[in-house]
């Protein structure tokens, strides 16, 4: 493994009136169902962060450190990046108070909720920043239910140290098959843990792939059966979710993005200057062209839309964002 990322190919652009005036490149990760590499563009073998997308294989641990979940939707929106709507703060708190814990013991930072109707709607009532409405607080939630499980401090949880963080290291080391070769802070005060991009897809091939009941399962399932959940009314992984189902995705910051479906293989992709439009049209064509995923015509319309988004023009669309897989 090398000791940085080196930057990938040209995986998209941008054309709007037939002229194609932006490039992304970027890395992607493809493997088969089993985990085993199938195809590499860029740099898959050197490490990133993850950001969010590592959420999945942090609520395993959670799972693991004897953390129960009420329901399934508690299990989800600690693997979610949610966007602040009103479900999403009714699960984070269902989460905290199974635990016996109040908002107040959330470490991620105050923020407004991201969805733009919620945060308006906050706006209007003269609210203010919360730390339930950041988009990481369901699985700061967990993090502190695993540790009330455990009588683990809930004071430094967030800390590298803690029992706690140990176990979500040695879990995606597990799962990934990588060495963790950095720990770094997470926008929402977490440690993010650096692993491949090939590391990464063979993790998700493992979650979809896993046993029905085993904990890796669970969190597939729990993340499958409650989409929007994982990302809000408007989110990509939401659509991808509900068009096509059984994949499971999960984006993260920085133009990360990893999708994994039973019985086709897993696509981790990181866009090089961390844009997050192009991550998902990337992962979506490579999971079609390269890992061979045929994409029913009822989902087709909706997959197509995230697949190739529209580049707009005063009031109508004159191009596209378009993979270059």
């Amino acid at each position: 493994m090398s000791a940085s990322y080196r930057g990938g190919e040209p995986v998209a652009e941008i054309v709007r009136s037939g002229f194609a005036e932006s490039l992304h490149r970027g890395s992607v990760a493809v493997t088969d169902p089993s985990g085993n590499l199938l195809a590499s563009i860029g740099d898959t073998g050197s490490p990133v962060f993850p950001r969010s997308s590592n959420k999945p294989m942090q609520a395993l641990a959670m799972l693991r450190a004897g953390w129960a979940p009420g329901t399934e939707a508690d299990l989800a929106i600690a693997s979610a990046s949610h966007r602040g709507e009103p479900f999403h703060l009714a699960q984070v708190a269902s989460v905290l108070g199974g635990a016996g814990l109040g908002e107040d013991r959330l470490q991620c930072p105050a923020d407004l909720p991201s969805d733009p109707d919620a945060r308006n709607a906050v706006i209007a009532a003269g609210g203010e920043p919360r730390r339930v409405y950041m988009n990481c607080s369901g699985k700061h939630a967990g993090m502190l239910a695993a540790c009330a499980a455990n009588d683990w401090d809930l004071a430094t949880y967030r800390d590298p140290e803690h029992p706690f963080q140990r176990l979500v290291i040695a879990t995606v080391e597990e799962l990934t098959g990588d060495t963790v070769q950095a720990v770094g802070v997470d926008g929402c005060g977490a440690p993010v843990l650096a692993v491949t991009l090939a590391g990464l897809a063979r993790a998700f091939a493992r979650l979809v792939e896993a046993p029905a009941g085993s904990n890796e399962r669970k969190v597939a399932d729990a993340m499958r059966t409650n989409p929007k959940l994982i990302d809000g009314t408007r989110g990509p992984d939401h659509r991808m979710m509900t068009a096509l189902p059984g994949l499971l995705a999960k984006g993260g910051a920085e133009g990360v993005h990893v999708v994994a479906a039973p019985g086709i293989g897993a696509v981790a992709v990181k866009i090089d200057d961390g844009a997050g439009r192009a991550s998902t049209p990337v992962a979506l064509r490579a999971l079609t062209t390269i890992a061979g995923m045929v994409i029913p015509a009822d989902a087709k319309p909706e997959v197509d839309a995230l697949t190739w988004p529209e580049v707009h023009g005063g009031d109508q669309a004159v191009g596209r964002l378009r993979p270059l897989l």
